[in-house]
């Protein structure tokens, strides 16, 4: 039996400018030929795997739960061998030899070619056999005369490698039951073999009514100016908008274990964590500017058996217009309720779908309604089935 776990909220902030494009504007997308505000799937995960780190600061995370996406990875294991009494030259020195022997190739500033998600326990062990096969890893070992060819010398060091360290490397790559690689998946370009497939997927969040962008005009004056010398001497632009965003993610729960290695009780606490950053979170742009902290005024989380996902985004298909004293998200919530009705008795797969409503919209016939997030947490976490 498949279980995938949803979650859909609705979300309005205030002016703010969450998510930029290259030209510093929100980023928008047109939806039912309707501009809309936009926050992309990458910032979003990017907030929840902030958040992980705050579980861990809390105790409900350990640290060697969550990974690193780095281009630093020799500095990292660097650390952990000089730890261990080993110079910090030859550690380099043998490191670099190391990630050469399974093609994963260190540029001349130290940094790797592209950014490498590894969880903690994966950077933990190769340390370890580095550090183990310490006297094998012979850093004299001459250089490929292929070395204009970063592909061709990737290969040349790998065949010079000692096998048993190849091998010892290799075994490595397994995601290191990290809950953020596990979730969100990872590609190493030079180890295709080892890309781990995610369990979740998380939708670019798009408001739920169309959007005009806006322009803020600032100025600043000089504290130390003499006073009798008018105007400012910093002015400009900044844009931004003001939205009630609908937002969407799908857990596939059996994935999750499976990349978790099957560790159960790590794939609950990471789905509980993932559940509660999901709401909690907030994207850090531009918020020293706007303060735009607005938390969610409706979630449904559901647990749904031997079906395929739904985003209900096409709810707004058609822009929501707020009526005389009503609320947009109230407008909002009814037309998100109306549609996963519709979709349920349409296509059947109900399953069980708990609400945290501050809207007042009537939820019959939706979900069942509870008090706090806590106990929306709670109500999820008893339905998965170990």
């Amino acid at each position: 039996m498949k279980t995938i776990i949803e979650i859909h909220a609705l979300q309005n902030f205030v002016p703010s400018n969450l998510n930029r494009d290259d030209t510093g504007a929100p980023k928008d997308a047109f939806f039912g030929g309707y501009r809309r505000a936009r926050v992309s799937s990458q910032c979003l995960k990017r907030a929840i795997r902030q958040y992980f780190h705050v579980k861990v600061e809390q105790g409900t995370l350990n640290v060697d739960d969550i990974a690193s996406r780095t281009k630093r990875v020799l500095d990292a294991i660097v650390e952990l061998l000089v730890s261990e009494g080993h110079s910090e030259l030859e550690s380099k020195s043998k490191t670099q030899l190391a990630l050469a022997a399974i093609e994963l190739s260190i540029k001349e500033d130290g940094k790797s070619e592209y950014l490498l998600f590894l969880g903690q326990r994966e950077i933990q062990e190769i340390a370890r056999i580095i550090s183990e096969k310490w006297d094998t890893i012979n850093t004299a070992a001459p250089q490929s005369e292929s070395e204009k060819k970063p592909g061709k010398a990737r290969k040349d060091a790998a065949k010079q490698a000692d096998p048993e360290l190849r091998k010892a490397l290799d075994k490595v790559f397994n995601g290191g039951k990290a809950l953020d690689v596990a979730l969100f998946g990872r590609m190493l370009a030079d180890m295709p073999a080892k890309n781990q497939n995610a369990a979740c997927q998380v939708a670019h969040a798009i408001s739920t009514h169309s959007v005009e962008r806006e322009f803020d005009f600032y100025t600043a004056v000089d504290d130390l100016k003499p006073e009798d010398t008018a105007g400012a001497d910093m002015m400009g632009t900044i844009e931004f908008n003001s939205a009630c965003f609908y937002r969407y993610a799908v857990v596939d729960w059996e994935k999750l274990i499976s990349n978790l290695q099957g560790d159960v009780e790590l794939a609950k606490k990471g789905l509980v964590a993932f559940l509660e950053g999901f709401v909690v979170a907030e994207p850090t742009g531009k918020q020293n500017t706007f303060a735009a902290h607005n938390p969610p005024e409706f979630v449904a989380m559901s647990i749904r058996h031997d079906t395929a996902p739904r985003n209900l985004a096409n709810a707004f298909e058609m822009p929501i217009r707020a009526n005389k004293n009503e609320a947009l998200t109230l407008s909002s919530a009814a037309k998100l309720v109306e549609k996963g009705k519709a979709l349920s008795t349409a296509f059947g797969g109900a399953g069980k779908t708990y609400v945290l409503d501050l809207t007042g919209v009537n939820l019959a016939g939706f979900g069942e309604a509870v008090g706090s997030l806590d106990e929306l947490l709670g109500k999820v976490s008893s339905e998965i089935k170990e």
